[in-house]
């Protein structure tokens, strides 16, 4: 599984995920979307990403993919942990 995590400077919700992360030790891909790496990637999933009621995407966004497929989009620490422990 490939985690994509695409992330805001100084946001806390982002900060929370990233801590999350790195207190599992778990690998992710990390892009800032204030930055253009960051922008075209996201582009990768523009079909599968969360906007809210103004149509912005929503941040953080984590892309759970496998196998270049989007298997999960989440976008806080609770959202990842609750789809973890489904996965058993």
């Amino acid at each position: 599984m490939d985690y994509f995590l695409f992330t805001w400077p100084n946001c806390p919700k982002c900060d929370a995920l990233k801590a999350f992360f790195s207190e599992k030790g778990l690998p992710k891909q990390e892009y800032d979307v204030g930055q253009k790496e960051g922008r075209l990637k996201i582009r990768e999933f523009i079909r599968d990403l969360k906007r809210d009621e103004s149509g912005a995407v929503i941040l953080p966004t984590l892309v759970c993919a496998d196998g270049g497929r989007s298997e999960a989009v989440l976008n806080s620490r609770e959202e990842f942990e609750t789809w973890l422990r489904s996965r058993g």
